[in-house]
């Protein structure tokens, strides 16, 4: 294999995974170039919560300091009906060999992204790149786009999402699933929601139809809102008004109906998912993040594979012969785990449910190979 700083890498997608494989890929020597169909990155809607096997990678990046500043250190995830009762308290699970490693960093994904950003050269983030075709050429790889370039790398990581072209046009064309669930999620301020997270502790209310997520970002004096719901209309981004919103929640404590119609703008999403590929990369492709194992929400692990993919593949292409081995031995690490998490991401929290994490399992350590 070239020596790391001669490889030529593309990353197609500018979301947490292709921002953070950039990251991860500079750090042991290749200046990957960054490919983004928007005219802008920017990430709207939620808050998530990193769990220690990604604070892991953010620390080897040498930009923990950085994240640590703009997130809030959680130690529990509660469940509560939707009048707010509690129905169970649980520690976040240890997924390291680090028993010490219980906790959760809440962050808002625009300030995530913003971070891996400003580690990479301006010169290696390129906008209005919208993919055309993917021509896997066996030891090389071509990206086409709708802008007329056409680029020719050693390595080209598809991190396009869940509706990702790469995957459709060499792997699978199989379309993503859709979950029967809306989410509409929006960031806000309003007093009545910092009564339900008064500390630093993200809480599901749940109702047979609909779920709401309450994520506190106190140090942004805001709270992560996430109203989810059964619907029958598949479309992307659905539209729905505030008032089908709050109507939505008339089983719950009437003080989320205020929160709910107070709020300006809701990111409407309807929530997809893939089932588990057979195969991530060729010799000279790779999938990453949502385009390779796309899972719903529920459990909060979609960001946080996205970035462990990204310590991994960084960490395989450090020490291999070939990219081709390096692309087998981070397939194999991670698409176990991935398999796992896509399964359990299918069963979202219930009322009566007596506990969160049943089937995680109480260490899940990301052993080298």
């Amino acid at each position: 294999m070239k020596p790391l700083s001669e490889l030529r890498v593309l990353i197609i997608g500018g979301g947490i995974g292709g921002a953070s494989a950039a990251v991860a890929l500079k750090k042991i020597g290749i200046n990957a170039d960054l490919f983004e169909q928007a005219s802008e990155i920017k990430e709207v809607g939620a808050g998530i919560g990193m769990r220690a096997t990604s604070v892991k990678f953010f620390k080897d990046w040498g930009i923990y300091d950085r994240i640590q500043s703009k997130t809030e250190v959680s130690s529990h995830i509660e469940i509560r009906t939707a009048m707010n009762h509690l129905i169970t308290k649980e520690a976040w699970p240890v997924l390291t060999d680090n028993p010490d490693e219980n906790c959760v960093l809440l962050v808002h994904r625009a300030d995530l992204i913003d971070i891996f950003l400003n580690q990479l050269a301006p010169e290696n983030i390129h906008l209005n790149y919208k993919l055309e075709q993917i021509i896997d050429h066996g030891d090389y790889a071509e990206a086409r786009f709708e802008n007329g370039n056409s680029i020719e790398a050693d390595l080209i990581i598809g991190a396009d999402g869940v509706r990702s072209l790469v995957r459709n046009q060499l792997f699978s064309d199989a379309p993503p699933v859709y979950s029967g669930t809306h989410a509409y999620r929006a960031i806000v301020k309003d007093k009545e929601a910092f009564e339900f997270v008064p500390d630093n502790t993200f809480k599901v209310f749940v109702d047979f139809h609909a779920h709401i997520y309450l994520m506190p970002l106190h140090h942004r004096n805001e709270v992560s809102f996430d109203v989810t719901a059964e619907s029958s209309d598949p479309s992307w981004a659905p539209e729905v008004t505030i008032e089908e919103i709050v109507a939505l929640l008339e089983n719950f404590d009437p003080r989320f109906k205020k929160i709910a119609a107070s709020v300006d703008h809701y990111v409407n999403r309807s929530i997809h998912d893939i089932d588990p590929l057979d195969c991530w990369h060729s010799n000279s492709v790779v999938l990453l993040g949502d385009a390779a194992h796309a899972m719903l929400h529920h459990q909060g692990h979609g960001a946080n594979t996205a970035v462990q993919d990204s310590g991994v593949l960084a960490e395989e292409l450090s020490k291999a012969d070939s990219i081709p081995e390096a692309l087998q031995q981070y397939q194999a690490r991670r698409k176990p785990i991935t398999d796992l998490y896509q399964k359990i991401s299918r069963k979202p929290p219930k009322p009566g449910a007596d506990t969160i994490f049943t089937e995680i399992p109480e260490k899940m350590v990301m052993k080298k190979s």
